[in-house]
């Protein structure tokens, strides 16, 4: 087993052995560069944290991916074959992964299974959002469990109803979490692009964080954190709510 005084500054490590790194990621932090720019990354800060391996053959190989505003914890391969053994176990679905997301509204149920397959909308129809995905019966199979976790309102929204609700993805399509908690009538709070009208993001894109997107959204980055990574043989490890979740909960 490894062990580092000091994470690098962007996130914490959770765990750590000669095959692996669960790091936990805080939201705005992007997993990969997405532009030739120097703006920092996950996998930049974890190429200056594992120097010493990378000049001694390991290799960053991140096994589960989250959108730059999604927190919590991420899997990293450190050598060559943890990352085919961890790839073979998301192929076969043994990395069990859960998420707290905070959402608008009381559910009715308790519990519920949201199986609707999804495709980028763009297939099919007119979409100002190149990555936005949509139910479709032709799309890939994509099922998410959704429990909640607990209601609460907030004073300084006039009372309106919120929850908490741990999302279970069965499958991993892209944005699966969100577009079905859309679906179910319950949209993540902060979400721009499946939240109250996809031309929030484009605002956004255009003007950045206002004033205005704040009253409509409540939150600068969609309410979404990992909340618990289960690998076979392996371990397991789980993540609070991050620091800005549970304050919008406490009605800060």
């Amino acid at each position: 087993m490894l062990s580092r005084a000091n994470a690098a500054p962007d996130f914490a490590i959770a765990a750590e052995t000669n095959d692996y790194i669960v790091v936990d990621k805080p939201p705005f932090l992007l997993v990969h560069p997405s532009k030739p720019t120097h703006g920092v990354t996950l996998w930049g800060e974890l190429r200056n944290l594992l120097a010493f391996e990378l000049a001694n053959g390991g290799q960053i190989s991140i096994v589960n991916r989250l959108d730059r505003e999604t927190s919590g914890l991420v899997l990293v391969a450190k050598t060559a074959e943890a990352a085919r053994r961890f790839g073979l176990f998301m192929q076969r679905q043994q990395i069990a992964k859960e998420y707290l997301a905070i959402v608008w509204g009381w559910p009715e149920w308790t519990e519920t299974i949201v199986d609707a397959p999804l495709v980028r909308e763009g297939t099919f129809a007119k979409s100002a959002i190149w990555l936005k995905q949509a139910i479709q019966s032709s799309g890939a199979p994509c099922t998410t469990v959704l429990r909640l976790v607990r209601r609460f309102r907030r004073a300084t929204t006039n009372g309106e109803k919120f929850s908490v609700i741990r999302a279970i993805p069965v499958t991993g399509r892209t944005h699966q979490i969100r577009v079905h908690l859309a679906s179910a009538g319950h949209p993540i709070v902060g979400d721009k692009i499946y939240g109250p009208d996809e031309r929030l993001y484009l605002r956004f894109i255009e003007t950045g964080w206002t004033p205005d997107l704040e009253r409509v959204l409540l939150l600068p980055r969609h309410a979404l954190h990992s909340g618990r990574l289960a690998v076979k043989s392996a371990g397991e490890w789980q993540s609070a709510l991050p620091s800005d979740l549970a304050a919008f909960e406490r009605g800060e």
